[in-house]
């Protein structure tokens, strides 16, 4: 049952959603930030009573918005807490909060939207939001990017003044990819190969397509060796996952629905995402809506709720799509080849908490002749990408690398396997920053790829000197 309404939650439901919470306390040990910081209210209880406070009427202060903006938004929370409290529907939608109300700041002062965040945030994010959804847009920074690396201005921005009056700017070029040759846009139907099993859609993404088109073409080449005609709208964009996630309800739901309507009109049998943040997203999409229909009730809007919830339960994750693929078609088709290496899987946080899945993808890495694949023993920490959070708060996902890097080093693995791209970028740039030896970072979808093709470990980036 609903709580009482307020404006900021007009059907009362994150009212009723916070007051699940018990304040146990089992959600401390599992959340990143508490452990960086040790401050109560950056743990999931904390943040949880701050929201309690706002919807019973309390401002919308700069001091709440500083611990919910420190958040991860990873959902390590969500499979510890015992009272089942949908922590990602609040926090979704307490960022939201300063572009709907001012900050409270006292009698005679007038209240601006969006002034519990500072001019220079609202800056840093409106530039994000401004670029990283449209893939063309992002296309167009490629290029300045390509000649600040190659004039290694990225590395002059980590030690000169910049890392220190603009270490967002700073913390982007840190993490940018160095950018390759420009790799070819897929055909919007690869075919299968053999006798065909599935017809499916592929996301492509934003930033996925943009710096990541390497692993969408190895992600459609391991679908359609193992039977599955693979279909990529060329109308597609932008899921909504960023938005969604980063409390732009308005902004996610226009990307939603582009989203679904292109996957409607493609036909396939399942929708499958190589990027956990997007994944998760999409398989919110159902509840996102029906979230929306019951607040502005009406048969459009029942109507679009029903379609997404129709839409997120064909939604795979690629590792979830080949293991139901195996179990209900007589296993993998595809032969392996040899891939001597010891590696390590980092589970994205997305698509662990998230989404429940961890033993797929480490599966098919143990199906892999010659790959010892061994644990972190980090406990799956988030290694501090969450999405645009290493934009944001560039100075706590740096000290979370640096430990996702320590904890991956000592395994010893040469090879560090990911199913988010944010992830790899993340955990890439930190085993760069620390001074130790080379380890290669790639996508689970790359490394199948490399398996099937009978490619080199040096396709992946290992080297063979070690």
């Amino acid at each position: 049952m609903d709580g009482p309404a307020s404006p900021l939650d007009p059907g009362g439901h994150l009212a009723a959603t916070a007051s699940d919470c018990v304040h146990c306390g089992f959600c401390l040990p599992a959340c990143p930030t508490y452990q960086l910081w040790g401050e109560e209210m950056d743990s999931p209880r904390g943040r949880i009573h701050l929201m309690s406070q706002v919807l019973n009427g309390a401002p919308v202060t700069e001091r709440v918005m500083l611990h919910v903006d420190r958040c991860l938004g990873c959902m390590a929370c969500v499979p510890a807490c015992p009272s089942g409290v949908r922590y990602n529907e609040l926090i979704e939608a307490a960022r939201g909060w300063p572009d709907q109300t001012g900050t409270g700041a006292g009698p005679g002062q007038e209240e601006q939207p969006g002034t519990a965040r500072s001019l220079r945030e609202r800056a840093v994010r409106a530039a994000i939001f401004a670029a990283f959804p449209y893939p063309k847009r992002l296309r167009m920074l490629t290029g300045p990017l390509r000649a600040a690396q190659r004039a290694r201005l990225d590395r002059l921005v980590q030690r000169g003044p910049a890392a220190r009056y603009a270490p967002e700017l700073a913390g982007s070029l840190r993490l940018a990819p160095q950018s390759g040759a420009r790799q070819p846009r897929l055909p919007a139907r690869i075919p299968a190969r053999g006798e065909r099993r599935a017809v499916v859609g592929m996301l492509t993404g934003c930033v996925q397509q943009v710096f990541f088109a390497g692993v969408n073409a190895a992600t459609a080449r391991v679908l359609a060796t193992e039977g599955c005609d693979v279909i990529v709208p060329p109308g597609q964009g932008c899921c909504g996952a960023l938005s969604l996630h980063s409390g732009r309800p308005a902004e996610a739901a226009r990307f939603a629905r582009r989203t679904i309507a292109e996957f409607e009109r493609a036909g396939v049998d399942a929708i499958v995402v190589n990027s956990a943040g997007c994944g998760s997203a999409m398989k919110e999409f159902g509840g996102f809506f029906a979230r929306a229909a019951s607040t502005s009730p009406g048969p459009e809007a029942d109507a679009v709720a029903e379609r997404a919830a129709a839409f997120s339960g064909r939604v795979r994750d690629f590792s979830e799509f080949l293991a139901e693929l195996y179990e209900q078609d007589g296993g993998p088709r595809a032969g392996r080849h040899e891939l001597p290496v010891n590696a390590v899987y980092h589970d994205a946080c997305h698509l662990a908490h998230a989404q429940r899945i961890r033993r797929q993808p480490r599966d098919l890495l143990r199906g892999i002749p010659g790959l010892n694949l061994t644990e972190v023993g980090d406990g799956g920490t988030c290694c501090g990408s969450a999405g645009v959070y290493n934009l944001v708060q560039p100075q706590a996902a740096a000290e979370l690398g640096e430990r996702k890097a320590a904890a991956l080093r000592a395994t010893g693995a040469r090879l560090v396997v990911s199913a988010n791209p944010g992830c790899s970028l993340q955990i890439a740039a930190a085993l760069a920053a620390d001074g130790g030896e080379p380890v290669a970072v790639a996508h689970l979808a790359e490394v199948l790829d490399a398996s099937f093709r009978g490619r080199p470990l040096t396709s992946l980036g290992v080297s063979t000197g070690q």
